[in-house]
C-alpha cells in the first residue's frame, strides 16, 4: 500500500486546525505552531495516523467486515455519499437517528418496512389504496429513504465506523463506543481525541481536506476488497481442482475394477485348451 503523499495533503489544506483559543489541550500532541491566531496541524503526525487507519481498514475490507462512514455536515456529505458508496460501504450523511447502533433491531425494522412499502408498488396492492392513504405511505417511504437508505444493504452491526467531525457526531461515537465498535475520525484541534480508537489529526471543515483524506482511505478498502476476491477465486481454482483429481481418481479406479471382472472370463477358454491336450 501507498504512503500518503505529504505535498498533496498540504494542497488540500489538511493542516489547518481550528482558532487557538478554542483548541482542545488533548490535541496537543499532533500541533506543529500557531500562526495567525490558528493552530497548524504537523502533518507528518498526520501521515502516520492516516497509514495506520488505511492499513486496518485494509484489512477488514479484506476479512469481508463493513465500515459505517459517519458524515452530516454539508461539506462533508455528498463527498462522503460518493466514496463509501463507490467501495460498498453504508454511510448516514442525512441524520443520525439515535439507537442506530445500540438499539439496531428497531432500526432493521423501519428498513423492512421500507422494503414492504417497495412490495406494495410492484404487485399492485399499493395502487388499491386510497389516495391519502397512498399519499401517506409515499411520505413515509421517502422520509426512511433518506435517513435508512444508504444502509439498506446493512444487516448486521458495522465492524467499525469513521466519523469525520466527533463534536458535530458526539451521539455516533458514543454509541459505537458503548458497543465496543472500533471508531476511526478525522479530528480537528477543537475536538477531544480521546474517544477515538484511530485518530486522524486533520481539518474537517474543509471539503478539499475531506476528499483528500477520503480518497487515501477509501483506495486501500478498494485493495483489501480486491485481495479478497482474488483471495476467493483462488480457492474456487482450488477446489475445482480438487475436484478433478478425484474425479479422475474414481475414473481410473472404475477401469481398474473393470479389468479386474475380465481377467478371469480372458483366462477361462485358455484352461478349456489345455484339459484335451492330456
Amino acid at each position: 500500500m501507498a504512503r500518503t503523499n505529504f505535498q498533496e495533503l498540504l494542497d488540500a489544506g489538511v493542516h489547518f486546525g481550528h482558532l487557538a483559543r478554542k483548541w482542545n489541550p488533548k490535541m496537543a500532541p499532533y500541533i506543529f505552531d500557531q500562526k495567525n491566531g490558528i493552530h497548524i496541524i504537523d502533518l507528518h503526525k498526520t501521515i502516520v495516523k492516516i497509514d495506520e487507519a488505511a492499513e486496518e481498514m485494509k484489512m477488514l475490507a479484506k476479512s469481508g467486515r463493513k465500515i459505517l462512514f459517519v458524515a452530516t455536515k454539508k461539506q462533508a456529505k455528498d463527498i462522503v455519499s460518493e466514496k463509501a458508496t463507490a467501495v460498498g460501504m453504508p454511510s448516514v450523511t442525512e441524520r443520525w437517528a439515535g439507537g442506530m447502533l445500540t438499539n439496531f433491531p428497531t432500526i432493521r425494522k423501519a428498513i423492512k418496512k421500507m422494503s414492504t412499502i417497495d412490495k406494495m408498488k410492484e404487485d399492485g396492492t399499493f395502487e388499491k389504496l386510497a389516495k391519502r392513504e397512498r399519499l401517506q405511505v409515499d411520505r413515509q417511504r421517502a422520509k426512511l429513504e433518506k435517513n435508512l437508505g444508504s444502509i439498506r444493504d446493512m444487516s448486521r452491526l458495522p465492524s467499525a465506523i469513521f466519523v469525520i467531525d466527533v463534536m458535530k457526531e458526539a451521539n455516533a461515537v458514543k454509541e459505537a463506543n458503548r458497543l465496543n465498535i472500533p471508531v476511526f475520525a478525522m479530528v480537528d484541534t477543537c475536538c477531544d481525541p480521546t474517544p477515538v480508537d484511530y485518530v486522524i489529526p486533520a481539518n474537517d471543515d474543509a471539503a478539499k481536506s475531506i476528499e483528500c483524506i477520503m480518497t487515501v482511505l477509501c483506495k486501500a478498502i478498494a485493495e483489501g476488497l480486491e485481495e479478497r476476491k482474488l483471495e476467493k477465486d483462488k480457492e474456487a481454482s482450488a477446489e475445482e481442482g480438487t475436484d478433478a483429481a478425484k474425479a479422475n481418481t474414481r475414473r481410473l479406479r472404475s477401469r481398474k475394477g473393470a479389468k479386474v471382472e475380465e481377467a478371469p472370463e480372458a483366462a477361462a477358454p485358455a484352461k478349456a485348451e489345455e484339459t484335451p491336450a492330456e
